[in-house]
Parts: C-alpha cells; structure tokens; sequence
C-alpha cells in the first residue's frame, strides 16, 4: 500500500476535492482505497460518504492514533471518518509520539488489504499531519495562486515542525513530495501572470502532465459534486463532463505516481 498525505498549511485551497477525485479515480481503477479525514471539519468525510461507494469504517480517525488493533471492513474502498475528537489530540503533547506510532502500526496493519491510502489533513500544523507525514510515502499539496499562497511554499517545505524536510530527515526518509498543485485556477490575466510566476518560481515543484503541468480550475460544478456527493465524471451535466476533461491529466498523473495508473485511463467519457 503506497501512502498519499494532502497538506497545506492554508485552508480553502481544495484539498478536500483533489482528495475525493483522487480516491474515487483509484477506486475505479480497480485499486483498493482507504480514504482517512484528519480534518474534523470532515468535508472529505461528507462528500464520500454521500457518494454511497465507500464502506464506513465504525471508528473514526481519531481511534487511529490512539488504539491499537483498529479492524477495517473488508470491502475494496472504505472511509474512515473524522470526529471532532481529533481536536483533543495536539492538546495532548505527552502523547504525541505514541499517537504517531499508534498511526504507523495501523498503516503496516492493513499494508495487505489496500494498494492506496488516501490521507486528507487540516491545515494546522499540529500532531495530526505530523503523524500522516511521518508514516507516509508521498505528500500533495494543493496551492491557490496568491502571493499568501507562494509564501506558504517555504513553510510547506521548511517549517521547524511539519515542514517536509525535516520531516523527511527525522522521522521519515521514504517521504516524498509529489509536488503542488496549483487549484481553483481560473482563466483571467491576474491568474495567468501568477501561473507564470509559480512556474517561473517552483518549476521543480510542479507535477508535469503529458500536456503542461497538472492543476485544478474553478469550476462551480467541481464544488457542486464535492456539496452533492457525486462522482464528477458520472455527471450528466454538460459543464462536469467539461471540468473533467480539463483535470483528467492531472489527477490520472497523480494517481499513477501513487499506485500505478496509466496515464490513459478513462472514466465514463468518450475518448
């Protein structure tokens, strides 16, 4: 099982949607996926769980870092919700170490049932994407292109506490950065020049589709499936089949640097 940890230390940049995509993309594929919410705001949570294809775990996320022998569903694709618990766990600091191994050993305990964990975080950087980072195999991070948003580049990679680095030196030498995904871009000069300006500034960062490079546009019906539970490509709307078309690169490349899907894979649309 290959591990993927969604993190920015900024809210509302989409992580919740590219982790939804992602994890009903490898499904269909016909991998088998475990979804984990770090978030207790739970928008991951309530957007597979609407969707009806997961199996719900009877633990929430929580549990994950605090008891051991957790059993998960024997089903393909399961969700493991968030809970509001979670906010009691940086609050705990004499804990941390063993939340962080209590993680671990539950991801090498269910290594065998899945080939993708699929791990949505909160953007605080508190014990919660600490312990996903320090157990993952690969990291994501969605970007809005704002200067607030640049400057949150450094922090992502260099931040004393969760920055990937230090991470990676520390506690995890596997982990890798898959890169950012620039999300919610939309078509006008000021986004233009600010695309230019990251890929100017980060084109090491970036992940390379076969056609550019991958990023998520602001299409209201890309919102619109996350609020409704819906599988974007399933849409019969005019508009999902057209927001798919734009990010199907994106997400098929993400996916296969994760578990393995070819860049040609196609869901419900007409090549």
């Amino acid at each position: 099982m290959k591990t993927l940890v969604l993190a920015n230390q900024k809210g509302g940049v989409g992580k919740s949607a590219v982790a939804t995509l992602l994890s009903h993309h490898l499904a269909q594929a016909g991998k088998r996926v475990l979804a984990l919410d770090f978030d207790h705001q739970g928008n991951f949570s309530k957007a597979l769980r609407l969707s009806a294809r997961p199996a719900i775990a009877a633990v929430t996320t929580d549990l994950l870092m605090t008891s051991t022998a957790v059993p998960m569903p024997q089903k393909p694709f399961v969700l493991v919700q968030s809970s509001l618990a979670l906010l009691g766990l940086e609050r705990q600091p004499d804990r941390h170490t063993p939340f962080a191994r209590c993680l671990r050993s539950f991801l090498e305990g269910v290594d065998r049932q899945f080939d993708a964990c699929v791990i949505d975080t909160h953007p605080n950087p508190d014990i919660r994407l600490i312990a996903a980072l320090a157990s993952a195999d690969f990291v994501l991070s969605p970007v809005q292109l704002t200067q607030e948003a640049f400057d949150g580049v450094t922090a992502l990679l260099t931040h004393p506490r969760v920055g990937i680095r230090k991470i990676k030196a520390v506690l995890n030498p596997k982990l890798e950065l898959i890169g950012l995904l620039p999300s919610m871009v939309e078509q006008t000069p000021f986004q233009r020049a600010n695309f230019r300006q990251v890929i100017e500034s980060y084109l090491s960062l970036l992940v390379r589709t076969p056609d550019g490079f991958a990023s998520i546009p602001r299409r209201s019906v890309i919102a619109e499936a996350q609020a409704e539970g819906a599988v974007l490509w399933e849409m019969k709307k005019t508009a999902a089949r057209d927001a798919w078309r734009e990010i199907e690169a994106s997400i098929t490349t993400i996916a296969g640097v994760v578990a393995g899907i070819e860049a040609g894979a196609k869901h419900g649309l007409a090549a």
